[in-house]
């Protein structure tokens, strides 16, 4: 059963960094192209970047590019995103999902999406 579990996320200061983790289980890890995905407060969800199998292509939006770094760990069948220079806007809820851009409906109980975790940025 696949299972997607992200942690780190929490309260930030502006111009601070997080480092958001996505445990996974229930699939081969390796084989799979993974992506971060962010729903701001009241807004709809926003693709954030993605990473290949291997880890040797990753894909940004723009609001995230020079900022933010997607990479895994296929030993440990982890997914990460460092935040660097966190803004205001950045504030939303932060999922791992094994969709790529363009990204689905995300429904209650679909596997391919984590619970999410917060990230909220405020002085």
């Amino acid at each position: 059963q696949l299972q997607l579990v992200e942690s780190g996320g929490g309260l930030v200061q502006p111009g601070g960094s997080l480092n958001l983790s996505c445990s996974t289980s229930g699939l081969t890890f390796r084989n799979e192209p993974i992506s971060w995905a962010r729903q701001p407060p009241g807004k709809g969800m926003e693709y954030v970047a993605g990473i290949s199998s291997s880890g040797h292509f990753t894909l940004y939006e723009d609001s995230a590019k020079g900022r933010f770094m997607i990479s895994r760990d296929n030993a440990k069948n982890t997914l990460y995103l460092q935040m660097n220079k966190i803004q205001s806007d950045d504030t939303a809820m932060y999922f791992c999902t094994t969709n790529w851009r363009p990204l689905p409906p995300r429904s209650e109980g679909d596997a391919s999406w984590g619970q999410g975790t917060q990230v909220t940025v405020s002085a």
